[in-house]
């Protein structure tokens, strides 16, 4: 078992550290939120003073923060963990973050010979709880041999992948983001326009989980309330998954076809779209609630 650092123990990051936890690896943690190291030590992990200190002694580092300038404020610099850390260390970083800072915190790494990948996630809450996230990662194959067993204690085995170089698990996350996005606002104005028509959203739905328009949103994160149980839409879109999440992934995702010279008109209309419903005070709310704002659309 691992000796871990685990840096940000938000809504992702505090169930992610309990299943290292409970996979037998030995824990030390660091979060600016006292409270959520508490319950982390509760769980029997070391609470460290600072992230400096909670990497001192460990074989693998995770972090889960907020952005970019949080992850490069974290490992660059002189005052930054690559600068005091062995170069035995494995970093993982499992914030969404862009992709150019995933590739400068790699290519520093990769210049001082440690190894570095990107590795955000999917799956959303309850998946890390769970412990069947998906990884998607960015880094060296050797690095990616090192980091599995690891990530295995966090996610499924079957939905853990090299997508390519440094930065590339960010790409990766940006473009199934940006395709989420999409979809559920299709699913929302296909079940809309049934009901208008007299169609059970309900009926309309197995229609289309049977027919080329099935997708993620219909089998399992249906957006209209009462018709599929245990998902945000059926408990007056408490998340799940924050629309302020998505609005911020979109922008990644933005950014990242903009730095290739893609206009990706269907991204940038979903981002117009979970940007306007943001605005009208949805942001804590769940991403599928953008069925309220399709109907809104039709007045």
């Amino acid at each position: 078992m691992a000796t871990i650092a685990f840096l940000g123990l938000g809504n992702m990051g505090g169930p992610m550290a309990k299943n290292l936890l409970a996979a037998g690896h030995q824990l030390t943690v660091f979060d600016l939120v006292e409270a959520a190291c508490a319950a982390l030590a509760a769980e029997g992990a070391s609470v460290a003073a600072s992230a400096a200190e909670a990497a001192g002694n460990a074989d693998v580092i995770i972090s889960m923060l907020p952005a970019g300038k949080h992850v490069a404020g974290t490992f660059l610099g002189d005052d930054g963990l690559l600068a005091t850390i062995s170069k035995d260390t494995l970093i993982l970083d499992a914030s969404t973050i862009d992709a150019a800072t995933a590739r400068q915190v790699g290519d520093a790494a990769a210049e001082m010979g440690i190894d570095f990948m990107d590795t955000p996630v999917s799956g959303g809450v309850a998946a890390a709880a769970a412990g069947t996230l998906a990884f998607m990662c960015g880094g060296t194959a050797s690095a990616f041999s090192r980091a599995r067993p690891i990530l295995e204690g966090m996610g499924s085995a079957e939905k853990i992948f090299h997508a390519g170089p440094a930065g590339a698990g960010q790409v990766a996350k940006a473009a199934n983001n940006m395709l989420l996005a999409v979809h559920m606002i299709g699913t929302c104005e296909a079940l809309a326009m049934g009901e208008a028509h007299g169609l059970d959203p309900a009926v309309l739905s197995d229609i289309m989980k049977a027919s080329s328009g099935n997708n993620w949103s219909l089998q399992v994160y249906n957006p209209w309330p009462n018709v599929m149980e245990g998902v945000p839409s059926s408990n007056d879109y408490q998340p799940g998954f924050m629309v302020d999440l998505m609005v911020k992934d979109l922008g990644l995702a933005c950014e990242v076809a903009d730095s290739c010279g893609l206009n990706n008109q269907m991204g940038k209309q979903a981002m117009s779209a979970y940007a306007a419903h943001q605005t009208d005070g949805n942001g804590q709310r769940d991403f599928s609630s953008i069925l309220e704002w399709v109907q809104a659309q039709s007045g």
